[in-house]
């Protein structure tokens, strides 16, 4: 082969997975990784698309067997190993080429290096679907100028997922780092449903004493209605697989304490610094730290008491609580993404992102058609006010109320459901409390405050008590 249309480093799984996906579209490809054996290893494994990969020993060789202008994506871990990887390539690249950062950066280090002068193109791209998605459609969000997407989106949008409809779940969200923005709050999201399904499976494993086979089948069933989503089909597969090394459940030989990798975190921060409320997802990332705290819980347990048994909920009413509580969770989300477009300038387009995230990424969910139809009549407009969420909300809200109660009454821990709810309720009272914190703020700190009819800038009569 003369020369590669593309290039990629890192030959990791989502690299690998994504070299192959890249190869089977027809796309001739260079690689690289750092070290050679791993290199050869995959070339020798690709198997009848190994005719379109071209293995490379060095940067240099690898820049020299990509055509002009060049694109190199990067696959490599997020941080310092891309500045490394830039810095490496600086010598060696024009300004025409493009280098795709394809790893789970930080918007703000996509922002920087974008804003940096590098030599040549800098695009940033957030791809969801872990190893399968990348191998056979990934959601792809990048970030970088138009030009920049043009040259390469005809690669990325053969590549990616594709919705029912056949259209690929890959675009351009905006400029700099928000494509990599985009993909930050879909991992929040993906934190946030997670943590609310484990809470029902909680509450039927702890509360109601089903198996884990009983529990799989609701699942199941779920997986055939609303609810309809990778993240309940596999939980379905989770709770029905059995431990290979016994005859247990697979998931209850599994220990209680979750991994995370950080951008469930970076989103909990940032949204702080957008004064964008999402309490769903900063529970879920508070549940995960607490699940570390494996010794703690048990001593509190012993301590205090595991929480009751006996609580009695048709499967239909937790079904309806974790459909309002996933319709809230994508409203806080779609709503950062919101506040982030006005604070940084971006251009997001939130029915297309909600486009985006129908297929190949780990939070697609048939509900996402409605909700890309309900963001395009009234982008800003909160979901949970479109007309037909507002809809299924009423109609779910009980249900989300009987389980929080039921749940919270029995101590069994819901935090990421009663945030929900919280946020709903707060965000249904016209006249709520701040105006006591107001109150309390000008009696300690003469911060002033507005009062209801108008006048700006008051103080109190607090007198020499303050």
């Amino acid at each position: 082969m003369a020369q590669a249309e593309i290039g990629l480093i890192g030959l990791g799984t989502m690299g690998a997975a994504l070299a192959l996906n890249i190869a089977e579209k027809g796309f001739p490809i260079a690689v690289w990784n750092r070290t050679t054996e791993v290199t050869h290893r995959f070339h020798a494994g690709a198997g009848e698309l190994a005719e379109q990969v071209v293995p490379t020993e060095t940067l240099e060789e690898l820049v020299a067997k990509i055509a002009e202008p060049r694109t190199i994506i990067l696959m490599v871990p997020a941080g310092p190993a891309v500045d490394d990887q830039l810095a490496a390539l600086t010598p060696l690249l024009g300004q025409d080429d493009l280098v795709i950062d394809a790893g789970n950066a930080d918007f703000h280090d996509t922002n920087r290096r974008s804003e940096a002068g590098l030599p040549f193109r800098f695009l940033g791209m957030g791809v969801s679907g872990g190893e399968e998605g990348a191998r056979h459609g990934p959601s792809i969000m990048a970030g970088g100028t138009a030009a920049d997407w043009d040259r390469i989106g005809k690669v990325l949008t053969a590549i990616s997922a594709k919705a029912e409809d056949g259209s690929p779940c890959a675009a351009r969200m905006g400029d700099a780092g928000a494509g990599h923005f985009v993909k930050m709050v879909h991992n929040g999201i993906e934190y946030a449903d997670m943590q609310m399904i484990a809470e029902v499976y909680g509450l039927l494993r702890d509360g109601m004493d089903k198996s884990a086979g009983q529990i799989s089948a609701i699942f199941d069933n779920w997986n055939n209605g609303p609810l309809q989503s990778y993240l309940i089909e596999i939980s379905a597969k989770v709770t029905a697989a059995s431990d290979p090394h016994g005859d247990r459940p697979m998931v209850d030989m599994i220990l209680d304490r979750a991994g995370q990798k950080g951008t469930g975190r970076w989103t909990a921060i940032e949204a702080q610094h957008l004064a964008a409320p999402i309490p769903v997802i900063e529970a879920a990332v508070m549940a995960r730290n607490v699940s570390a705290r494996l010794d703690e819980r048990k001593a509190g347990e012993e301590r205090f008491g595991a929480p009751a048994t006996g609580i009695d909920l048709p499967p239909q009413v937790l079904e309806q609580a974790l459909i309002a509580g996933k319709i809230l969770c994508y409203a806080q989300g779609f709503l950062m993404i919101e506040g982030a477009a006005k604070s940084f300038g971006w251009s997001l387009d939130l029915p297309g992102i909600a486009r985006v995230w129908r297929a190949g990424c780990i939070i697609r969910s048939a509900m996402l058609n409605d909700m890309a139809d309900a963001l395009a009549e009234d982008p800003g407009r909160n979901l949970a006010m479109a007309p037909y969420f507002a809809d299924l909300i009423e109609k779910a809200l009980p249900a989300l109320r009987q389980v929080v109660a039921n749940g919270i009454a029995a101590g069994h821990p819901l935090p990421a459901l009663a945030s929900g709810l919280m946020w709903f309720d707060m965000m249904r009272t016209a006249r709520g409390t701040a105006n006591m914190i107001q109150a309390q703020r000008d009696f300690f700190g003469a911060h002033g405050f507005e009062r209801i009819d108008g006048i700006a800038d008051e103080h109190g009569p607090w007198g020499s008590s303050q």
